[in-house]
């Protein structure tokens, strides 16, 4: 494991904290989903610009068009999460539908929809999950039928994230009913406005705080193109995995810049008129805290070492995600016990703390644990795979089911 970065990079890093300097007074003032529409295009393409958004994405597609450098993404990483500043922005198009289109989609597909979603022009959802399905994706049973040159799509999806504000879904479904479970599936581009869509909000644990609302969404003989489908036709469950494994990859937020950001709240939060920060109670947990958040750095170190010389990274991959999500969640968990009873104040009072970020992303990175590969699921493939344990006993199944 190499912990040097070299002249290089270390020139690189100094460009960035001038241009977070320089630019200081457009930096999103708080939350980058807070931001009106324009003001989040103007501050993406203002990355953009520079290099530090969309970076590898080749420029006749609207990206900056670096070649791949893993170094320079980590250090550009540090160096806005020291600035508290957001690089770019987490949702499910930039995440995971960019990278799949680069990967799977038409010509005329990727110059249709990367240049506007990477700027925030286009919201996405991701139309997969359906009532009844569970964790067993390919049971989906929303379907599209031929109509001339479109789909009829009719069925009906559930927790989808951000289907409320998206202009468009990425959508999985069966246009194939008699070919075998996971064929027959196909990967189609669905703007949300076509007639036939009904979206439903969910009540959830979190209310309407955060950018992740849930929803139900129904389709009733939805219109959409047969050239919207990416890929082949009838090949959408390998089109899916790539889509979720760039999933995968976008819910390992690293909590370093979470940490910063607790010990900054810790230093302005009193208790009877000391900080927070030199309760030894709270000090105890923020170093154990600090001590993981450490070890996830050199993880990630070791695999971006690995990357470098070309080595497979094997399991370390769930490692880093079933370890961050849970770290995100105990970060956020000791923010809201540092607030005491301002810490559970989630609906828009008054008294909130910084926009209510800690409720927020103590909620979210609740669910991180569950999306993406649960928790346990993670644990089952490392336990199995990676060290060679038994495989988890099924329940035995009884006469007549």
């Amino acid at each position: 494991m190499d912990l040097e970065y070299g002249e290089r990079y270390e020139a690189f890093r100094r460009q960035i904290v001038a241009f977070l300097w320089q630019y200081r007074s457009k930096r999103p003032p708080g939350h980058i989903y807070d931001m009106p529409r324009a003001e989040l295009s103007g501050w993406l393409e203002l990355l953009i610009e520079h290099g530090y958004w969309a970076r590898t994405i080749p420029k006749e597609y609207g990206g900056f068009g670096a070649a791949p450098d893993l170094l320079e993404t980590v250090i550009m990483d540090e160096e806005f999460n020291r600035a508290g500043v957001a690089r770019g922005m987490m949702a499910q198009g930039p995440s995971m539908l960019v990278p799949t289109l680069l990967e799977h989609g038409s010509e005329e597909q990727k110059r249709t929809w990367i240049k506007p979603t990477m700027r925030a022009e286009f919201l996405w959802c991701q139309g997969y999950s359906e009532p009844g399905a569970g964790s067993d994706l390919a049971s989906l049973q929303t379907r599209a039928t031929e109509d001339g040159d479109d789909f009829l799509i009719n069925g009906q999806k559930i927790w989808t994230s951000s289907a409320d504000k998206a202009e468009m879904m990425f959508i999985l479904v069966r246009t194939e009913p008699d070919a075998p479970k996971h064929g027959g599936i196909s990967y189609v581009l669905l703007p949300m406005d076509t007639p036939g869509i009904d979206v439903q909000p969910l009540r959830t644990m979190s209310g309407d705080l955060g950018e992740n609302s849930f929803n139900q969404v129904f389709f009733t003989d939805v219109r959409v193109p047969r050239t919207n489908v990416v890929g082949q036709r009838g090949n959408g469950w390998a089109i899916a995995n790539a889509t979720l494994v760039h999933e995968r990859n976008s819910l390992n937020a690293n909590a370093e810049s979470t940490l910063l950001r607790l010990i900054r709240l810790m230093k302005n939060e009193t208790v009877n008129g000391v900080p927070a920060i030199a309760s030894p109670v709270f000090r105890d947990r923020l170093m154990r805290l600090q001590g993981r958040v450490l070890a996830m750095k050199a993880h990630s170190m070791r695999v971006l070492t690995n990357n470098l010389k070309g080595e497979p990274p094997g399991l370390t991959g769930f490692v880093v995600k079933l370890q961050n999500c849970q770290l995100n969640f105990d970060v956020a968990s000791l923010a809201i016990d540092v607030m005491g009873e301002l810490g559970v104040l989630y609906d828009h009072s008054k008294y909130e703390r910084e926009h209510a970020f800690w409720q927020t992303h103590s909620f979210l990175s609740l669910g991180f644990i569950i999306g993406g590969g649960t928790a346990q699921i993670q644990k089952n493939i490392i336990a199995e795979r990676g060290l060679g344990l038994p495989r988890e006993p099924k329940p035995a199944k009884t006469a007549g089911a």
